[in-house]
């Protein structure tokens, strides 16, 4: 009986992670480690969420810390520094470790903070929330971000489901927006980002 729970709950997850297309290879990483700890079990998965969080939250408020994964000229000593600041062997759980230690071997360190975020999109999918991606040249206000979701919220595709924006800068976009959400992708011009975000969602869905 308990083998045959765990194998529901592991096509749970794993419909979960296949409802959610990320093709980047930070969409791999994070795909890999989202089932490596779902198989593992749901207080595994949990652990790990949470772990990224709080890392997400560190990266944001040391610059030191996101310059380190940046640099492509660390050794391997400084790299292992870098893991063990992160990921305390005595604290972490053991799948977070080994992700940082393969993206070390592999000098993809500067992935991390993209695979924090899409590991967010796959436990999101989890639990039945709607992801939407805002890419902007620069991080949005709140004001702005509340705008957004009000128009979001009025939209079919949002209709019964959680939603949780998530904004990512891009400065390649040069002052436009591109909102991503399921298979739909909507492009804004800068000035007109907010007014203009209602129609192109009804012309759009």
């Amino acid at each position: 009986m308990a083998t045959m729970t765990r194998s529901l709950l592991a096509r749970g997850y794993a419909s979960a992670a296949a409802s959610v297309k990320l093709t980047s290879l930070s969409g791999t990483y994070a795909t890999s480690t989202y089932l490596a700890a779902a198989r593992k079990s749901s207080k595994e998965l949990d652990a790990v969420a949470k772990d990224l969080q709080g890392l997400e939250k560190r990266l944001k408020e040391d610059a030191q810390v996101k310059d380190f994964l940046k640099n492509p000229t660390l050794t391997d000593v400084e790299r292992k520094k870098v893991i063990d600041s992160l990921a305390p062997s005595s604290s972490a759980s053991p799948i977070l470790s080994n992700l940082l230690k393969v993206l070390a071997s592999n000098g993809r360190l500067s992935l991390f903070p993209s695979i924090i975020t899409d590991f967010a999109t796959l436990m999101s999918a989890h639990r039945g929330e709607l992801v939407v991606t805002i890419t902007s040249a620069e991080p949005l206000g709140s004001g702005e971000m509340k705008r957004l979701e009000k128009a979001l919220k009025a939209s079919q595709a949002a209709q019964g489901k959680d939603l949780k924006l998530v904004n990512k800068v891009n400065e390649g976009i040069l002052g436009g927006l591109q909102v991503d959400f399921g298979d739909k992708t909507i492009d804004l011009s800068a000035s007109s980002r907010v007014t203009k975000f209602g129609a192109a969602l009804t012309e759009s869905i």
